[in-house]
Order: structure tokens, then sequence, then C-alpha cells
């Protein structure tokens, strides 16, 4: 909670958003739900960071208490949850204190610009909550032939369900499968699938090995019936977010389609490894295009005998299906199919899939224990030193996460050649007056891709302040030929040739600048400043006039008018 903010994100979702910074009001509140700002629609988690704002001002520490006070809800709604699906306490128990202190689930607590995580998975948990009472409650109905209709509590539960699931989406559309989750529990623990026991077994089976599943179509149809609402909201969820994120996925669409199944299945092994060794956490792990041959098949060898194994003895041990295929189900939005951007995963999209792992690991190892009679009491020790292991990696983990220079150090430590670790580090020792480190950190992003437009419109800028003008103009240029239409590195080349006393150049710059955004008032003030020093006054008022038009507090542009006497400094300001 003593952390602060991280230039990756943070800026645009806290510290720099307006928006945000104002509080609640009904202005940022309708902003909340009209704006696609950060490439998604997620109104909740845009009024959740405001009331942070509100209660607590513009400092860290409140959208970082937020976010530990939700991680420790899910963990505790996590523990309610499978309590009462199950009925099986201790290991309820151990699942939620690994998804409370796994390493892997540090970025999204340690982020505040991933509120939308840990905020989203409050209310899918709550659905989920919600769900489970509701299916245990139509059992008991259906179990006692009852002839009435469904009781209120029912309905009242269902209905409560679809609204934590809209709100859910309305934090982060990752719930989209959410419904899918629904039809795993359905299969264990709650066993609304026809099974082989008889009905007293069956009454007792959520939590027994013994639970026999056997799958049936006629009884799945008005299963995915009832789930038609949440099948909706979701498909809604989907179009609504492919839309917010046009853009981010139209620039990733050179991907092509192979590498990108080839980069999912990678992943899906890759964080079941890391489930398991947690160590080497970084952000981001940057998508490196081509994965050698042999590490595909090596993770699809691997998936292939989970799957195997779990469909041979799913029958038997049913929590085997609901984890496994919670886990590969809830990555489906953000495996990479549909790629958005350059990351290839994400420690931070495991924060739900991997409850379905740990499910599978404890439940398996108790079943396993009690074949063997191994002793309770050395079972809790070995429970209690794996969680002692975890909570220690999570505390390494979070000393990474203190500022932006201790995050991307990390990652350029620990990935390799890492140009957006390099790229935020520039940023950050930029912001800091320490040029020369910025200069060195840009350089280095650069050398690893040339093509990296931000970094070498940064450099440029870094160069400049160092007093290096014909090196800035040359990565400024660089960076046109790699991104022509991005109006900034025009304006920032202008900048430096008036710096050079190459007034023509300079003008040319700046009118390019506003040929692709004629809204942009530093433009039109520079440009007014260039025509004002070549003579061209009259020019040089209309650019001054439409500064201030865009921007009426903009004080350079009034000082330019001032000077070319358009308009006389007030006698009583």
């Amino acid at each position: 909670m003593w952390h602060d903010f991280v230039d990756y994100d943070d800026g645009g979702y806290f510290f720099d958003n307006a928006h945000v910074l104002a509080g609640l009001s009904l202005e940022n509140v309708g902003w909340a739900f009209r704006t696609t700002h950060a490439s998604n629609w997620h109104p909740i988690t845009w009024l959740s960071l405001m009331l942070d704002a509100q209660l607590f001002g513009p400092a860290p520490f409140g959208p970082h208490l937020s976010n530990v006070l939700l991680h420790a809800i899910n963990a505790v709604l996590l523990f309610r949850l499978l309590q009462r699906l199950t009925g099986a306490h201790w290991r309820s128990a151990f699942v939620a204190g690994l998804f409370a202190l796994h390493p892997l689930h540090v970025e999204s607590v340690a982020w505040v610009s991933e509120r939308k995580d840990v905020l989203s998975a409050f209310f899918g948990l709550l659905t989920l909550l919600c769900y489970g009472r509701y299916a245990q409650a139509q059992q008991r109905k259906d179990q006692t032939h009852a002839k009435s209709d469904t009781p209120p509590r029912p309905k009242r539960d269902y209905l409560l369900a679809l609204l934590f699931f809209v709100l859910g989406l309305m934090s982060k559309p990752m719930l989209v499968t959410l419904p899918f989750a629904m039809l795993l529990l359905d299969w264990w623990p709650l066993g609304r699938i026809p099974t082989r026991l008889d009905q007293a077994a069956a009454n007792q089976a959520f939590s027994q090995e013994q639970f026999r599943p056997k799958f049936s179509f006629s009884v799945l149809v008005p299963l995915l019936i009832e789930k038609l609402p949440f099948f909706v909201l979701s498909a809604a969820s989907c179009a609504v977010t492919l839309v917010a994120q046009h853009e981010p996925v139209k620039a990733m669409e050179q991907l092509p389609s192979s590498m990108r199944v080839v980069n999912a299945v990678v992943a899906y092994a890759a964080y079941l490894g890391k489930t398991f060794w947690p160590v080497n956490l970084a952000i981001p792990y940057l998508h490196p295009g081509y994965w050698p041959f042999g590490v595909f098949c090596l993770s699809a060898a691997a998936l292939l005998a989970v799957c195997i194994f779990v469909l041979w003895y799913g029958r038997k041990w049913p929590f085997l299906v609901t984890g496994w295929f919670w886990y590969l189900g809830m990555l489906v939005p953000v495996i990479g199919l549909v790629q958005v951007g350059p990351q290839s995963m994400a420690d931070r999209y495991t924060y739900l899939p991997l409850i379905g792992v740990f499910m599978m690991v404890i439940w398996g190892i108790s079943t396993a224990l009690a074949r063997w009679r191994f002793p309770r009491a050395a079972a809790r020790i070995g429970a209690i030193a794996i969680l002692s292991v975890c909570a220690a990696r999570t505390f390494d983990q979070l000393g990474h996460w203190q500022n932006t220079e201790t995050l991307f150090q990390h990652t350029a430590t620990v990935t390799k050649d890492n140009y957006i670790a390099h790229y935020n580090l520039g940023h950050f020792y930029f912001r800091k007056n320490r040029i020369n480190e910025a200069i060195q950190h840009y350089s280095r992003a650069v050398q690893i891709r040339p093509h990296y437009d931000d970094a070498l419109n940064n450099l440029g800028i870094a160069l400049a302040v160092n007093g290096e003008l014909d090196a800035a103009v040359e990565r400024l240029q660089k960076a046109i030929e790699v991104a022509p239409h991005r109006p900034d590195t025009y304006y920032n080349l202008g900048n430096v040739l008036v710096m050079q006393r190459r007034l023509e150049e300079a003008a040319t710059a700046y009118k390019q600048a506003l040929t692709l955004n004629p809204d942009y008032p530093e433009a039109h003030s520079n440009l007014a400043n260039v025509l004002a020093m070549q003579g061209d006054k009259n020019e040089a008022a209309k650019h001054y006039i439409e500064a201030l038009r865009l921007n009426p507090h903009f004080d350079a542009a009034k000082r330019g008018l001032q000077m070319l006497g358009e308009i006389k400094e007030p006698s009583n300001p």
C-alpha cells in the first residue's frame, strides 16, 4: 500500500486522468459509461477509481488499499463458494489460501491499472455464489418432487447472479466465459448431471470421490436454456469489447493466425509451469513472433497428456474435469487468439483461471492421501509449508513493484531484449531529469527494435534536451519514417528545428502536424511563433487565436497575441 504508481498505464487509469482525479460527479459518471479510453469499456472500474480519488485524493495509497481489500475479499468469497458447494472445509481453505498468496497474482493486486481484475473477480465470485445457492435450491425442489412454482429465494438468487454478472462484465469483459464455468460446476460438485449412484448417495456426493457424473444431452439442454441470459450477456460484452479494442487488434493483425494458435498452446503450458515454479515473473512477456518448433511440440504434448488423463479419470474423479476445463476455458478470452498488445502472456491473466488448477491439485492430493491413509497432521503441515513458500515468493515479487524503476529493472534482468522495459525506464528517468540514463535506455530500446516509433520519438526529445540537436533531428525523422501519421512527432521535430533556427523547416513540420490533427493547440501556438519571427504577423495571429479557441487557458498563446499587439495587458488582472 506504500508503493508508488508505475508509469505503465497507471497515468491513463489514475494519476494523469482528469476525470478520475475529479472524483464522482454526474459528468464523470456519464464519461465512465461513454468512454472506451484504454481500449476497454469498463465503467464500473472507472467508477471505483473515481471513488478512490474522492476518498483518498490523488496519492497511490488509496487505489492500492482498495486493490488489497478486494483481493482479500475475493479469497474469502472463493473459500465460501467452494465450502458451500463441496462441504469440504479444509480443501476449500487451502484453495483460497493458494489464490490469496500465489505470486502469479501479485500483478493483479499490486498494479493500480489492474483494478479491473480484482473488481471483476469480486463480482464473478458473487455471481457463482448466488448461482450455487440457486442450483442447490433447485436440486432440493427436484428431490422432493415439489409441485409448486420455484420458491422466491431461488428466483432471487438467480436474478442476483445475473446482476452481479452484468457488473462483472462492466468491470472487465474477461468474465465472458463464466456461463461455461457454471456448466462445469453443474458437473461437479453440484451433480446436476444424472449419476450412477442411488438418490441417497447422490444427496451426499458433493465432496466425495465416489461421485460419478454420467453425461446426458437430455439434461444438458435445460441447463443450457437456464443459462441463456448469461450467454446473451457474454455475447453482448464480446461485441462491445471488439469495438472498443478495434485499434489495438488492428495493429496486431499482421501476426498470422497460425502463430497466434501456436502462442496460445505455449502460453497454456507456460502458465502451468509458472504455477508450480513461479520464478522470473515479469511484465510484459513480449511476443517472440515465432516460437521454436520444439517448444510448441513440448507444450502441445504436455497439454494433450493432461487432457487424456483428465478425460480418462474424469468419471472417477469429476473434480479433474471441472478444474482442468475451468483453467482452459477461463483463459480463452486472453490466450492470444485475438492478439491485443505486444505480450505473449501475462501473469494477471491467471487471476481467475488458476482456481481450476488449484481445485484439481488440492482435491487430487486429498483423494490420494485418503487412499494411502496419510496422517492428517502431516498433510496440514505440508499445506502450511506450501502456503508459506507462496507467501515468501509473493513478498519477494511485491518488492519489484515499488515503482517504475524497480519494476522494469527487474523485467530487463529476467527477460531477454525487452524493449518495452527499456522504454519505460527511459521514460521514468526522463521524468526525473536524469537525461543521460534516459538516453541510454531509449537507445537500448531502439537498438533492440529499430522501428519502435515511441522510443525513437522520445529519444529525439531527450537528445534535444541534452543539447545534441543534430542527433535529435535524425531520430525524429526516423520516427516519422516509421510512423508517418503521428502529429506529435512532427510537432517535436518542429521544436528542435526552431532550436536550430531552421524556421522554414520548422514551419513545415508544424503544418504537417496540424494537417494530421487540426485540433492541436500547441502546434498552432508554436507555428504562430515561427510565423511571427518570419514577420507574418497576420497569419501568426490567426494561429494564436485558433490555439486559444481550442484551449482558452493557453497562456503561451495569450502572450504571443500580446506581443503582436492584438490584445492589451489588463490593467487590473
